[in-house]
């Protein structure tokens, strides 16, 4: 995020909001942004500079593996060299890292409740025959993480025509 855009659309709202007719709940765009927007990052050295005009709590990092514009596999030291070079000071690596992530999709694995939503949903559900996206016909049992995400693969292969 370009602390240049937050800048320029509260300018242009002071400017034109009369006329316009907008209204955000008296509010300047750069908050109503704040409150409701993540941004987040693989490799940006000019962002992580201007984090706190950008606003500390809205910024994560994100690995992005397995995509090809990520920076595995050396995806933490990659990182560490920006924060680096930053003087980013480690209350600010732990909200980039994991604590804006986990406060804004409000999860967190650290605290131990009744179980994860995962680990609940293994211990209480049985499996259920469910059907394939792929192949109306094709029922299932709820095949475990490793033979679903084998499944799929193979199946979006066959339905791109893929013979990788």
């Amino acid at each position: 995020m370009d602390p240049y855009f937050l800048e320029r659309a509260d300018r242009t709202y002071e400017m034109h909001s009369t006329w316009t007719h907008q209204n955000f709940g008296g509010k300047l765009p750069s908050e109503v942004f704040r409150e409701h927007f993540l941004t987040c990052f693989i490799s940006d050295k000019v962002g992580v500079q201007l984090r706190n005009m950008i606003g500390i709590d809205n910024i994560a990092w994100e690995a992005d593996y397995p995509h090809s514009d990520s920076m595995w596999p050396g995806a933490p030291e990659e990182l560490w060299d920006v924060l680096s070079l930053n003087n980013v000071p480690d209350d600010e690596i732990n909200k980039i890292t994991y604590e804006n992530s986990m406060r804004w999709y409000s999860f967190d694995p650290f605290t131990p409740s009744r179980g994860s939503r995962r680990q609940s949903a293994r211990c209480v559900r049985p499996p259920r025959a469910t059907t394939c996206p792929f192949r109306r016909s094709v029922t299932t049992k709820t095949p475990g993480p490793v033979l679903r995400s084998r499944t799929f693969a193979a199946n979006a292969k066959e339905l791109t025509g893929n013979r990788d």
